[in-house]
């Protein structure tokens, strides 16, 4: 019985590592005109009218905004009143519940936790776990054309804390920028 306890404790401890590190990362993808020459782009502004419509709170697009702004600069962009790009943003979340079914059937032996000389059976526990799903996109239009150039997307959970909201917000905006210019990924 003590190897069957130490099994589940060992099964329990996997599933959390699993749940725990799939909760930090963030899946990116990228699209792009393959007709847009990326290397013509040097100076970048905001796109009020496209930002306006992310759902939202202020304070959050703000903390976007200027983490998108960071990586551009890094990337050697100059923010201008006369763009070579636009960027805007938009959103999605949705709330994911997840239940989770602990039972298992065996027999009891001993006095320790929910062990029994007298157990035999089934026992059911479960539990219920409720995360938000977000997923970010950041769009590169072409100033002068008016088109969409480039998108990144960017999907992962979110957390309502705030000194981690804001780390995970530049998290979001550096991994989907990453994949900007297009064909410069290792």
């Amino acid at each position: 019985m003590k190897t069957m306890k130490r099994l589940f404790k060992t099964l329990a401890l996997v599933l959390l590592v699993i749940a725990v590190s799939s909760c930090s990362s963030v899946r990116v993808a990228a699209d792009y005109d393959k007709n847009a020459n990326f290397n013509d782009y040097k100076t970048f502004a905001f796109f009020k009218k496209g930002i306006d419509k992310a759902e939202i709170s202020d304070l959050d697009k703000r903390r976007i905004l200027r983490a998108i702004e960071a990586e551009l600069l890094v990337k050697g962009f100059t923010k201008s009143e006369n763009p070579d790009l636009l960027v805007s943003i938009f959103t999605k979340s949705r709330q994911k519940v997840n239940i989770y079914n602990n039972g298992y059937y065996g027999y009891g032996y001993g006095y320790g936790w929910h062990w029994s000389p007298y157990y035999w059976g089934y026992s059911n526990y479960n539990s219920v776990s409720v995360s938000t799903e977000g997923t970010l996109y950041i769009d590169l239009i072409d100033a002068n054309k008016k088109e969409l150039v480039w998108q990144g997307m960017g999907t992962g959970y979110l957390t309502k804390n705030m000194d981690k909201k804001i780390e995970r917000i530049k998290e979001f905006v550096a991994k989907i920028m990453e994949k900007y210019p297009p064909g410069l990924q290792q």
